[in-house]
């Protein structure tokens, strides 16, 4: 689930925190910019794990702050495929199950692999397990806030960086706003035995 990543980046440390010690005001300044944040094909980033190398610093014209360039390693979210992780459902629409493991939301288990037969509840918006018995079927509900164990089966990166204006966007009405997309997703499945909500599988 967490992997740690070999990142090289400049830092920049102003002057009035030249009385600390360089490494705390550069761990500082690297939390700042990467922890919670999405690395484009790498995952989300959680915290410094280590700092392996310091290059020369340098002051440039004009400006009082140090340029470090700064070898280290970040903890990063990102699972592998196939991977069995468990959350909890944060929510159902017709487009699936929706899934959060507390500091990650944006995992998606959409319909086709959930356990079947499966049908969507419009009035309690929630999906439904029709799980097959001798005595017939029985509806098994995947509320809001139940514990769910699901496998990683897909990911998907969207670059978020902010780009200029074209001319389409220049012609089109002020009002429309563009739709926020995450910049992480997890795809989820839980169409095999052992997989879903815990308490299904709970032995008596």
């Amino acid at each position: 689930m967490f992997v740690l990543v070999e990142m090289v980046d400049t830092v920049r440390i102003p002057p009035w925190q030249f009385q600390r010690k360089l490494n705390d005001s550069i761990a500082e300044e690297l939390n700042k910019k990467l922890a919670n944040k999405v690395v484009y094909n790498v995952g989300l980033c959680i915290c410094l794990f280590d700092i392996t190398k310091l290059e020369d610093a340098y002051v440039f014209p004009g400006d009082g702050a140090s340029h470090t360039k700064v070898h280290f390693r970040y903890v990063v979210f990102h699972p592998f495929l196939d991977e069995i992780l468990i959350g909890k459902i944060k929510g159902c629409s017709p487009e699936g199950v929706h899934v959060s493991l507390g500091f990650f939301h944006d995992i998606l288990i959409p319909p086709e692999s959930l356990q079947q037969p499966a049908k969507f509840d419009e009035a309690e918006q929630v999906w439904v397990w029709e799980y097959e018995t001798e005595e017939g079927a029985h509806d098994l509900y995947m509320d809001t806030g139940e514990e769910i164990r699901f496998r990683v089966v897909d990911e998907s990166f969207v670059d978020t960086s902010p780009t200029g204006p074209s001319s389409a966007d220049a012609t089109a009405s002020s009002e429309e706003l563009p739709k926020k997309e995450a910049p992480y997703t997890l795809v989820g499945s839980i169409s095999e035995p052992g997989l879903g909500l815990l308490s299904w599988w709970t032995s008596n």
